[in-house]
Formats: structure tokens, C-alpha cells, sequence
């Protein structure tokens, strides 16, 4: 025998193969249940502060990001927060934020929770088929900022008068723009005589934007102050503008809000849509394709769902 070993010997020093011998079945079975707790708890805080993978459901990013690329989203870039619902439920949590490395900018890939159809105070509570739940998340460029004024005229998107950055790989599926006249009666706000192709001009509002108030304009700004009291606040009474019962003839924001748009221009439901996105329901950006396959495979044909898989997308960096 070795020296060293005679030594540890002596001393009664055991080497970890000893000790793993000496060890019962319960203490070994205790020891598995604490690392997989211990790997539980690592993969936790990574997702929900750090970063975590997304499906791709939909083409309106296509094609900077295709249906069934698996994205991932740097969540802390933005200030990543504590869970927001009880997993597998719409119930909402108090949560936290922790500080962010930076702001949204301009051209960013933003993950976002879905803020609602333009007439709901939040995702889902219209209850209509095809309604998107509470805490489901949207991928879109950032268009426009607080205070910044959009406009699009025959498909060419200008932001504060200049042309806006055009992706690499936007697309449009149709060459010919609804023409100036021709009405989208889905378009947000509510009331304008826009479509997707002639839309504008709209100001996205900041935090502080001090909002006259009229019965003629309320339409625009009702959901906005019902979303920032978190209920329905927002009346006309006597042809006077009321908030919880009182009447108003303005309002202050209480918070910055974007303007998103998705790379496939005439196939994305966006903020032309369904409004803006308040600073509080971002979560991150997305920066990475970590693979992608046919999604419309189903997982019982799985040989024909692998080969499906898109190598040239592995690990492509979003831009």
C-alpha cells in the first residue's frame, strides 16, 4: 500500500468511494433528492432571472424568426422579474424587478407579455374563441419609443419623420398598398380611418404625457387608464368624462409605452392592431435561435419531426 494511502489510513481519513460504501439506501436516496432539489432550484433562478427558451407559434416575424424556431431570451438585459402568475394558472403574483443592464432600443427583438385586444383590460377576459390567454408571450420589433410618432404610408414605415431601419429579412406578401381611404375597421385606435399600409400619424405616449380628455376622444385612451388602474375606471356621465366616478378633463400617464411591429409586415397581428405595450410587460430580448424544425410534424411521426430540423438556423444570432 502506498504511503499517502497507509497515512490516511492512520489517520482515519476515508476516500470518497469508502464513504459512498458506508452510506445506507435511505441516506444515498436523501442525497438524490437533494441534488435534483439543488438542480430544480439552479434551473429556476436561470429561467426566471437569466434567460429561457420560446416557441415560435406564428410566421409574423418570418423571416428574421420562422415558426418553430426555439428562441432564446436574454431576460435580465431589461431587468428580469420574479414570476408574475402561479405556474400553470392565469392568477396573478406580486412581483419584482431587478435593475436593468439598459433600455429597450429601437430595432431590438422584444419579448413581451400580449397586453390584450384593443378593447379588453387584459388577454383573454372578452372570453371569444381564439382569445390569447393571460401571460402569453410575443416576439416583435421595437418600432417605436415613448414620445416618438409613427407613420406609415404605402408600406414604408417612418418613425419622428425619417424612414425607420428596414430589417434584413421583412417581408410583404403583397406588392400593391391598400390605398389612403380604404378603412380597417380592426385598426388601433379605435375610430381612426387607417389600414395597415396607411396608418398614422400616431404618438406613442410617455410616462407624464398630461392627456386632454374629451367625450369625442375618450375611445383612444380608455383601455390605456383602465390597464394602468388595473380596472375598469373609465365612464361618460352627462356628456362629462368620468374616472371612478369623478369627473375629469385629463389624465396623466403613469407609464412609458412602445410601439411593435413584426418583420412580416402584412401577416402580423402588432401594434396597428392591439396597441401599444406598457415598460412593465416586457421580459427581454431575443438573441439567439437555438434550433428549429417543422412544428406542424407531429411528435408521433418523431423520425420525420427530426429531419426536419433546420441546421443552418442552429445557434443563428437574431438581428
Amino acid at each position: 500500500m502506498p504511503f499517502n494511502e497507509k497515512f490516511k489510513k492512520f489517520l482515519g481519513i476515508k476516500t470518497k468511494e469508502e464513504l459512498e460504501e458506508t452510506k445506507t439506501p435511505k441516506e444515498k436516496f436523501i442525497e438524490f433528492i437533494k441534488s435534483l432539489l439543488w438542480a430544480a432550484v439552479a434551473a429556476f433562478f436561470i429561467i426566471t432571472f437569466i434567460a429561457q427558451n420560446t416557441r415560435i407559434p406564428t410566421g409574423s416575424m418570418e423571416s428574421t424568426i420562422l415558426v418553430g424556431d426555439f428562441v432564446i431570451v436574454n431576460k435580465f438585459i431589461f431587468g428580469s422579474t420574479s414570476p408574475r402568475y402561479i405556474p400553470f394558472t392565469e392568477i396573478k403574483l406580486p412581483y419584482f424587478r431587478l435593475p436593468a443592464i439598459r433600455k429597450p432600443r429601437p430595432k431590438d427583438v422584444v419579448v413581451f407579455e400580449y397586453p390584450g385586444d384593443q378593447d379588453e383590460l387584459y388577454p383573454g377576459e372578452s372570453q371569444r374563441p381564439g382569445s390569447i390567454p393571460r401571460g402569453t408571450n410575443y416576439v416583435k420589433r421595437l418600432v417605436g419609443m415613448p414620445g416618438d410618432i409613427i407613420f406609415i404610408k404605402d408600406k414604408v414605415l417612418f418613425v419622428n419623420g425619417k424612414e425607420f431601419f428596414r430589417p434584413p429579412c421583412v417581408q410583404y406578401l403583397s406588392p400593391v398598398p391598400q390605398p389612403v381611404g380604404m378603412v380597417e375597421p380592426d385598426m388601433f385606435p379605435p375610430g381612426k380611418q387607417w389600414n395597415r399600409d396607411n396608418y398614422g400619424p400616431l404618438r406613442v405616449p410617455r410616462k407624464g404625457d398630461m392627456i386632454r380628455l374629451t367625450v369625442d376622444n375618450i375611445k383612444e385612451w380608455e383601455i390605456i387608464i383602465d390597464r394602468e388602474y388595473g380596472k375598469r375606471v373609465v365612464d361618460i356621465k352627462n356628456s362629462t368624462v368620468t374616472i371612478e366616478g369623478q369627473p375629469v378633463a385629463s389624465y396623466t400617464l403613469k407609464k412609458n409605452y412602445y410601439f411593435m411591429m413584426g418583420d412580416n409586415r402584412d401577416v402580423s397581428a402588432d401594434s396597428r392592431f392591439w396597441g401599444f405595450v406598457p415598460d412593465d410587460m416586457i421580459v427581454g430580448t431575443g438573441f439567439i435561435t437555438l434550433f428549429s424544425w417543422d412544428r406542424d410534424i407531429p411528435f408521433s411521426e418523431f423520425g420525420k419531426l427530426i429531419g426536419s430540423i433546420r441546421p443552418e438556423r442552429t445557434l443563428k444570432l437574431i438581428h
